[in-house]
């Protein structure tokens, strides 16, 4: 047993199970049970524990490592995790960073707080996922009369080069605010992804002003003769057990569920709600500015270097100003309003909505994206679109 997986044996067997317990989680709790029993030379019922886990799934490739090393250990001493001879040294230290990252997880507690990326959920968005790379974990929360509420987490894989994608094939997994944009069952994949993926909006329009490219970003499966990947393992797609997949896939709604990855979530403070509400006074006088044909007032909500597509600041100003000047009245409606902070770029918040337009001589309805950032403690909006 390596030495640096010792101490977390007894914090992790020491941890509470966590309400909304995934099957994820009910194996990582009988792993730590299994190596506390090995740590204490306990190990016919280490062998117990470890045989129970792989009935549960038999394909879980960690547990037959342990339980190879315990049946090695009835025949000579171990000096190792993975001592059986000439064992594959890559795919052993796979395991070895897949049994930390496990450990880790059952010695996490259940979040007390949201994390700082959930500030505003619309209606319609019955969950929200929150991703951490480095943790490996997966979070799900529910959206309950307009607050995030933990249900439970997933161990995870994530890019063999870790996270912040740039560029394709750089086998990182993006870090950003991203939505569920569509859903492939088996008959249009193969195996390798498992019975179902989602695929996400990567690149989204902030990646693209910053110039970062590549495609082809899911929450997906493994192959069916694999329960569980190493911490980094894919190309950049972040992937779940399929029994873990199956489970929370079961509360994503295509185009409407956010998905943020982050490298460390940060959770909600004092700070953070005060940003809000300035946040939202400041869209609440956007839309007063535009409904009033205060033309200059609404462009002044406008940064320097904002962009709508091919559109400059210049251009937008140019292109609003005339049509404003054909306005005698105008009315515009928000609703289903959604709030999130940008997760690798301080001070940027994502915020959708339903937009509803009246005038003189226009009524249209729109999803709206709108990109603000706060600088020299203003709110300016950097980019605006259609969701």
């Amino acid at each position: 047993m390596p030495s640096r997986l010792l101490p977390l044996l007894l914090l992790c067997f020491a941890a509470p199970a966590l309400a909304g317990e995934s099957v994820s989680r009910e194996l990582e709790q009988g792993l730590a049970k299994s190596l506390q029993a090995v740590g204490e030379n306990h190990l016919d019922v280490a062998l117990n524990e470890v045989d129970s886990l792989l009935k549960i799934n038999p394909n879980f490739k960690l547990a037959q490592l342990v339980k190879g090393d315990l049946l090695l250990a009835r025949a000579k001493p171990i000096s190792g995790f993975g001592d059986a001879p000439n064992a594959p040294r890559d795919r052993i230290q796979d395991l070895r960073e897949e049994a930390e990252a496990r450990l880790q997880r059952v010695q996490q507690q259940q979040p007390i707080a949201v994390p700082k990326y959930l500030w505003q959920l619309s209606p319609r968005q019955r969950y929200a996922v929150v991703v951490d790379t480095g943790k490996s974990t997966l979070y799900l929360f529910e959206n309950v009369n307009g607050e995030p509420r933990y249900v439970s987490d997933f161990y995870i894989s994530v890019g063999k080069k870790g996270a912040d994608k740039v560029s394709e094939g750089d086998q990182k997994t993006p870090l950003g605010v991203y939505f569920v944009n569509g859903r492939l069952t088996k008959d249009k994949l193969t195996d390798f992804y498992g019975p179902v993926a989602y695929p996400l909006s990567y690149p989204n329009e902030w990646d693209k002003r910053e110039g970062r490219d590549g495609h082809g970003i899911w929450l997906h499966g493994t192959p069916s003769d694999t329960f569980s990947r190493p911490p980094r393992a894919s190309n950049g797609c972040v992937v779940l057990a399929n029994n873990d997949l199956n489970e929370i896939g079961s509360h994503l709604q295509i185009g409407i569920t956010p998905v943020i990855i982050a490298s460390k979530i940060d959770w909600s403070n004092e700070a953070d709600r005060a940003d809000r509400a300035s946040l939202l006074k400041e869209i609440e006088q956007w839309r007063n500015d535009w409904a009033s044909r205060d033309t200059e007032a609404y462009l002044a909500h406008y940064a320097h270097d904002f962009s709508a597509g091919n559109m400059n600041l210049a251009a937008f100003a140019q292109q609003k100003r005339l049509v404003n000047s054909g306005k005698t009245w105008i009315k515009v409606r928000l609703s289903d309003v959604s709030i999130f902070p940008y997760p690798s770029q301080p001070d940027l918040v994502v915020v959708n909505f339903e937009q509803d337009y009246d005038s003189n001589n226009l009524s249209n309805h729109m999803n709206k994206r709108q990109y603000w950032m706060k600088r020299n403690g203003r709110w300016q909006i950097v980019y605006e679109g259609a969701a």
